[in-house]
Parts: structure tokens; C-alpha cells; sequence
């Protein structure tokens, strides 16, 4: 069983399925007892939302935060007021999808007071080592610090969400352990996690492995 704070930020890259991962831990933290609630803080990109997910989570049990035109054909960046609930009261673990790269980290940087407050929070870098811009440990590092900037907010561990979509194999999960490790060696962070799709979770090697069970349709 993974260790957590009452506070988990996902944030990276374009296409580093930060969104399907945070649902999935949102789901993963209610199966261990807690009381979840999970915020979509995307105000960049309206087509992946975690508001997608929205029947599943509700049937779990876990409150959805999203933006009022989430998945309609209107769209405005502004975040909804439930936010602040979040972190004024502290009985339920909250897990915040972060908009891509460091434009959908500035909207954070509201929250980043109170976050920092608490201090009692996790803020994963998700790093895909196939998407074209963090195909090395450097180009990570440098979306790392680019994010980090704009949202005030420390990281303070990586997920290694490395993949090839519906081919992904045991083996090109594996051939990234090294990257990530790089990447750990650079900023001096762990390794939290590495997730897969929940078919291959037991082909994959290695320390704290987390399947992916709920597959959101934009995934990979």
C-alpha cells in the first residue's frame, strides 16, 4: 500500500495521462477507507477532463470537482468555488488534476498558500519517456522546473506513466526504469510509482506498481 497525504497534486506534460492516473488514485485512495474527493484544475485543454470519469467516481463514492462547461460546447477557464473547500476543510483526502505543462500550472498558484500552509501533501511529476518532448531525463527536468515555476508548489516525487498506448509491452515499461531513475538522480526525488494497464501490471517488474484498472477514453 502506497503512502499518501491528505493532499496529492498530478501535474506534467501534454499527453502524459496525468488526468487518468489521478482518477484512478482518486478510486485507488477510497478502496483504502478514506473519504476522496478529486478536483479537475484543468483550465488549458477541455477535451481530456476527468469529469469523463465522472459515473464511475460518483459510483465509488468520490465528490467530483470540475468546471461548470466541463464536457459541454461551452468552455470557460475559470475554476469552480468548491476548490477552496478543499483545503478550508481537511477531513477527506483531495486529489488535483493539473492542467498541462506550466500554463495549466499557473491555476494553481492560487491554492499554493494553503497547500503550503497544511503541508501535508504529495506533488507527482508524471513523466511519459515516449511523448516527444521528455524523451530523455534532461527534457523532463526541464518541463519539471517549467511547471514547478508557475505553480509555487514543490514537487516532491515522479510516477513513471511511460507507454506506447494499446501496444505498450512488459519490456517498454521496463526500458524506462533507467530514465526515470536518471530523473531521480537529477532532482533528488523517489521513484513513487510506476503505472501500467491493469493487464499488464503482472507481467511488469519491479517496486510499487500501480495497475490502472479504469481506462478513460482518451488514455494513452
Amino acid at each position: 500500500m502506497l503512502k499518501h497525504k491528505r493532499i496529492t497534486l498530478f501535474c506534467g506534460h501534454y499527453g502524459s495521462g496525468k488526468t487518468n492516473i489521478a482518477v484512478n488514485y482518486a478510486l485507488y485512495l477510497k478502496k483504502q477507507g478514506e473519504e476522496v474527493e478529486i478536483a479537475d484544475m484543468d483550465i488549458v485543454n477541455p477535451y481530456f477532463r476527468t469529469k469523463d470519469s465522472e459515473k464511475e467516481l460518483t459510483g465509488a463514492g468520490v465528490r467530483l470537482i470540475s468546471p461548470r462547461f466541463a464536457n459541454s460546447n461551452v468552455d470557460l477557464p475559470a475554476l469552480p468555488q468548491e476548490l477552496y473547500g478543499l483545503f478550508e476543510f481537511k477531513d477527506k483526502c483531495a486529489v488535483l488534476d493539473i492542467g498541462g505543462d506550466d500554463r495549466g500550472a499557473y491555476a494553481l498558484g492560487r491554492f499554493t498558500p494553503f497547500i503550503l500552509e497544511e503541508n501535508n501533501y504529495n506533488n507527482f511529476f508524471v513523466a511519459n519517456f515516449y511523448r516527444p518532448l521528455t524523451r530523455t531525463a534532461e527534457q523532463a527536468l526541464e518541463v519539471m522546473r517549467e511547471i514547478e515555476t508557475a505553480g509555487r508548489v514543490p514537487f516532491t516525487g515522479i510516477v513513471n506513466n511511460s507507454n506506447l498506448g494499446e501496444e505498450t509491452t512488459a519490456a517498454d515499461v521496463e526500458k524506462t526504469y533507467s530514465l526515470a531513475d536518471e530523473l531521480s538522480s537529477l532532482t533528488g526525488l523517489p521513484v513513487y510509482m510506476t503505472c501500467v494497464k491493469d493487464s499488464l501490471a503482472g507481467e511488469v517488474s519491479g517496486e510499487n506498481i500501480f495497475p490502472l484498472k479504469l481506462q478513460a477514453k482518451y488514455y494513452l
